[in-house]
């Protein structure tokens, strides 16, 4: 059963490879969706995958790449037929 879980990344998340990295990781988990700068310094984030792939993502969501500095993550699940065949960055 597909879940989709949309999540806010706050902390040092633009500018530090984050979307791109959290494309990487989507991809390899097999999860469509796509992530894009806030303008408020944050990161949205909608997933769309298996539950235990989505699992999987939320928790790299909380570190994120090397270079980010993640200080919280607000996640809620939702029904969403806006999901991209595949994981997008806007």
């Amino acid at each position: 059963m597909k879940t989709c879980l949309r999540c806010i990344v706050k902390g040092r998340v633009q500018g530090v490879f984050f979307r791109a990295s959290t494309q990487e990781q989507a991809e390899r988990l097999g999860i469509q969706g796509w992530a894009k700068n806030l303008p408020d310094g944050s990161v949205e984030v909608l997933a769309c995958g298996e539950e235990q792939d989505i699992a999987a993502l939320r928790h790299w969501l909380h570190q994120g790449p090397p270079m980010a500095q993640v200080t919280g993550v607000e996640c809620s699940f939702t029904v969403s037929t806006q999901c991209p065949i595949e994981f997008a960055i806007f």
